[in-house]
């Protein structure tokens, strides 16, 4: 297979969106166009995806020079972490589309196109400037959709949403640029491409330690990681449903996904040394969003408290230091994509019919929605950890993972998930099962398109909690391989 999939795969979203930008301005065009177009990377990712070997090293590579005079280069390629993403995406997407199908406009969907192009050109970026280009890419088009489509306050929203990720990814920039030029004063040239980056030996603790927090926090806010998530909630509340979708499932587990992949090879013994530091705030995280989540009436919020408080379980699993801990995580980002992104979807249909999105005014659902009842009780399951869906997989590995890692922490880390289950069982009692007060809702159930569109979701939630090693045997090499030949950590995987 021809390496240049993956510059198809990127690049294949953002072209449909200009063109459909001066061909037409018929809606339904632009988004059945649109539709299609996720299909078909849908199709050659799935490809991709039978064709790749589980190996460590990295795959279908593209290396071309782009700014030869300061060694920028299109430089991308796969390996089994983010293949398993890029698949996530490519299934996650376009039945998403079947749920956001109704009342948005062209500018809505080819936003969504660009955004898909940003996504998936920073997961397979190999190059650090290649890799902030299209950090910046996929967020401006979120921008975008929160001050057009957005609700109440979605001025100021958008606002601190861009001065919350542009200081981030400024001092991002800042570190990236210092690493090359570290690099250039060490070895004569220059080079951005993140594997080469891996061998400067002149930065003393402390430039690492600068250069490790900047990213750190540049990821951290994408994450969010207390106290970097001041500008989840409001966000979570007034951005269109799609926005949500694209943030809660996608863009933030590509914050893990960069700590990861960039944080560990440049800064193995910085990652070491702060890992107690991180698995302490991650579950701290964890309880803090949970307890958050308990007192919530809007069902958004509560939501994106869960979301923050999910995803800070995933940080304390990647600071680990050992396979349990970081497998966990990296499942745990598909499953709470999946679970996540359904609930959003769902409560966004929930929302766009009744006008509704607070746990007081809604009730009753149970009665005249019961297949959408049924789906939103799948992935609450899956969201909660119950045996048999990916959550518990995911949730288990991490708990061991973290014990490991510190005995208390660990059991800590593991009455600490009963929080999730009591917010989510409170609100799904409450909003959904419980009759209504003010008499019937007459909330319609779910159409044939949006039930087509949850059964990949659903048959995923299963088959990650009944098969998990289809899914992990293409990243635990990679895993492997950061443990033993990077941190050099042994007897711990």
């Amino acid at each position: 297979m021809s390496p240049d999939i993956l510059t198809f795969i990127i690049f294949l979203p953002a072209l449909v969106a200009f063109a459909l930008m001066v061909t037409t301005k018929n809606v339904e065009a632009v988004r059945n166009i649109a539709f299609l177009s996720t299909i078909a990377i849908l199709v050659l990712v799935l490809k991709l995806y039978l064709s790749f070997e589980p190996a460590a090293h990295m795959q279908f590579v593209t290396n071309v020079p782009w700014i030869a005079e300061y060694g920028i280069n299109y430089y991308i390629g796969v390996d089994g972490f983010s293949l398993t993403i890029l698949m996530m995406i490519a299934i996650l997407i376009p039945t998403a589309y079947l749920l956001l199908w109704e009342g948005r406009t062209k500018g809505y969907w080819i936003n969504m196109l660009l955004v898909q192009t940003g996504v998936t050109g920073t997961l397979l970026s190999l190059d650090m400037v290649l890799f902030y280009f299209f950090w910046e890419v996929m967020l401006l088009p979120v921008f975008l959709m929160i001050g057009i489509h957005g609700t109440g306050n979605k001025v100021f929203t958008t606002i601190k949403v861009t001065v919350y990720t542009m200081g981030g990814s400024l001092l991002m920039f800042l570190a990236i640029l210092y690493l090359g030029v570290t690099y250039f004063n060490e070895f004569g040239v220059w080079s951005f491409q993140y594997d080469k980056l891996t061998e400067i030996t002149s930065l003393n603790h402390s430039e690492q330690l600068y250069l490790f927090f900047a990213f750190v926090i540049a990821f951290g806010i994408k994450i969010p990681l207390f106290p970097l998530h001041t500008w989840i909630m409001d966000t979570y509340k007034n951005a269109p449903t799609g926005a949500v979708f694209l943030l809660s499932s996608i863009m933030a587990k590509l914050g893990v996904y960069a700590i990861v992949r960039f944080m560990i090879p440049l800064f193995p013994e910085v990652y070491v040394e702060y890992s107690m530091f991180f698995v302490f705030l991650g579950i701290f995280g964890l309880i803090y969003f949970g307890i958050a989540a308990l007192k919530q009436d809007d069902i958004k919020r509560m939501f994106a408290y869960s979301s923050a408080s999910h995803l800070s379980f995933i940080a304390a699993g990647i600071f680990s230091l050992n396979s349990y801990g970081i497998n966990g995580a990296l499942y745990l980002m598909i499953a709470h994509a999946i679970a996540t992104g359904a609930l959003f979807l769902i409560v966004g249909l929930i929302n766009y019919q009744t006008g509704f999105k607070t746990m007081s005014d809604l009730g009753g659902i149970a009665k005249t929605a019961p297949v959408l009842t049924f789906v939103f009780a799948i992935m609450l399951f899956s969201n909660v950890g119950l045996p048999g869906t990916n959550g518990f997989v995911a949730e288990l590995l991490i708990i061991f993972g973290i014990y490991e890692f510190n005995h208390t922490l660990g059991y800590i880390s593991a009455f600490t998930v009963v929080i999730g289950a009591s917010y989510m069982l409170w609100m799904f009692q409450k909003a959904i099962l419980q009759d209504r007060k003010a008499g019937s809702l007459n909330m319609p159930d779910l159409k044939i398109k949006e039930i087509i569109g949850f059964i990949p979701w659903i048959i995923l939630v299963f088959l990650m909690g009944i098969a998990p090693e289809l899914f992990m045997n293409k990243f635990e090499p990679t895993v492997t391989y950061y443990l033993n030949d990077i941190l050099k950590i042994q007897g711990l995987n």
